[in-house]
């Protein structure tokens, strides 16, 4: 990742600011966004390579991750499950 130092500046500054965005190390592979579902299913890839590190956090912000202030700072309830839709009560009708 030393070649792209763009992305470099974003995993090691910046990463640990958003809620719910986790960095795992590839050796080799060329860096990517993988969005999951609640359940841990890949919904989407998206290759960070050629963008900037101003691109990509307007990236993450747009896809809703929460960012913090500080790596520390709590995280207010409603972000909680950001980017993803917290689930829904159980309906009194969902055997129908």
């Amino acid at each position: 990742m030393n070649r792209l130092k763009e992305v470099k500046a974003f995993v090691t500054e910046d990463i640990q600011l958003y809620h719910n965005l986790v960095m795992k190390h590839l050796p080799g592979a060329d860096p990517e966004l993988v969005l999951l579902s609640r359940n841990y299913q890949e919904l989407e890839r998206i290759p960070l390579s050629q963008m900037t590190r101003d691109e990509i956090n307007a990236l993450v912000q747009e896809l809703g991750f929460y960012r913090k202030s500080a790596p520390e700072a709590q995280v207010p309830p409603e972000y909680l499950w950001a980017p993803a839709k917290p689930p829904e009560e159980a309906s009194e009708h969902d055997d129908l």
